[in-house]
């Protein structure tokens, strides 16, 4: 029976190597290679090399897939002195990989010639078990949990859409998270706005809101802004500097006034829009997609876009649609997956179907267009001839 020695001796004439020298060239070259560090947690907290993916040696042949779906990707696999990582260089050979190479002498050989090394941030124990599902998941992980704590996310609106969302995004980790409501809680509201109840009758929505987020998950801070957002106030409040706006605003003055300015701060923007049955979702994403404008040129007259104040909502569907916005947000932060940008997703609660449509971006769009002519804030009120509520 052959030995450890032996056993890695055999594989090393059966994989490539690369030095330590000639990845670091590699490293700062383009296109770079993706590292991939498969050494045990503990190791990966010492230290790093810059960029690296980490995937301990013992979950490897689980999850390396999910985290690299594309096996013509040139990846760089490395451990302390690169004995475990020859091993998992011939297993991901074995698994299809087209262009695997071998870190001779590993980490250790890296440190040795001085090359940049990262230290990460490490989770809390706390964090470790209150985010250990996010940690499973290879397109989450440590890195991007930390990516969630350090995000900041501006809700629109702490209402239907606002409430569910809200939840999940303080559930997930979302380190700050902003949230505009002028309202109070009535008691009308709690047939579907979640993140209220029945003790906190007359209590503004923003700093219910809070309460309930801050005690759901201590490592989030809420930014309660107690007003309407308007033209005046929404350079302020967006200076506060946001990754992702989620807009659950029931009213298209406030549409037109996050997007007309989500797409001059270049902030992307979950939309999410209810009535009755049915619901929308979509990403308006700066630079990338249409915006609210592409979609909508013109606000409908308001007596074909009564309110959910004026029509009624069934009281589980804000619930669907403010979790497919959270989703949609985390998406963004995590930069995983493919985003709703370009598509109109359609829900309807009676037939319980989904539906896609396509938008693109107009080039004649007055904001986001080729050749802009608004620039700046207009009294959308007067633009939509319609009252403002929140």
């Amino acid at each position: 029976m052959a030995t450890y020695r032996e056993l890695l001796a055999h594989v090393r004439t059966e994989i490539d190597e690369i030095s330590s020298i000639e990845a670091n060239d590699r490293l700062h070259s383009s296109p770079s290679p993706l590292f991939v560090d498969v050494r045990e947690s503990d190791e990966w907290e010492e230290g790093h090399i810059p960029g690296a993916v980490h995937v301990s040696r013992g979950r490897l042949e689980s999850r390396i897939e999910g985290l690299i779906p594309d096996k013509s990707r040139p990846l760089v696999l490395y451990c302390s002195v690169g004995a475990r990582s020859a091993f998992a260089t011939k297993v991901l050979e074995e698994l299809g990989y087209e262009n695997v190479l071998n870190l001779a002498g590993g980490f250790t050989d890296w440190k040795r010639n001085g090359f940049e090394i990262t230290i990460p941030r490490v989770l809390t124990p706390e964090q470790r078990s209150r985010y250990s599902r996010h940690l499973l998941i290879p397109e989450v992980g440590e890195d991007g949990q930390q990516r969630l704590l350090d995000a900041r996310v501006l809700l629109v609106g702490a209402g239907g859409l606002g409430s569910p969302a809200s939840l999940y995004l303080a559930a997930a980790g979302v380190g700050t998270l902003g949230v505009v409501d002028a309202d109070v809680v009535d008691e009308s509201n709690l047939q579907r706005q979640i993140v209220h109840s029945t003790d906190r009758l007359g209590e503004p929505k923003v700093e219910s809101a809070r309460r309930t987020l801050e005690g759901l998950n201590p490592d989030v801070r809420v930014l309660p802004f107690q007003e309407r957002l308007t033209s005046e106030n929404v350079e302020r409040i967006l200076g506060e500097g946001w990754d992702v706006i989620v807009d659950g605003a029931d009213n298209f003055p406030t549409r037109y006034l996050v997007n007309d300015a989500s797409v001059w701060h270049g902030i992307p923007v979950v939309h999410g829009s209810i009535f009755r049955f049915e619901g929308q979702v979509t990403v308006f994403k700066p630079g990338e997609g249409p915006c609210y404008r592409c979609l909508f040129p013109q606000p409908p007259p308001p007596e074909l876009a009564p309110s959910c104040a004026e029509g009624g909502v069934l009281g589980v569907l804000p619930g669907i649609i403010g979790s497919l916005q959270a989703n949609e947000a985390l998406k963004l932060i995590l930069e995983r997956g493919e985003s709703l940008s370009g598509r109109l997703l359609l829900f309807d609660a009676l037939g319980t179907t989904l539906d896609e449509v396509a938008v693109r971006r107009n080039p004649d769009c007055p904001v986001c267009g080729d050749h802009p002519t608004i620039t700046e804030y207009i009294d959308y009120v007067e633009f939509c001839n319609a009252p403002v509520t929140l």
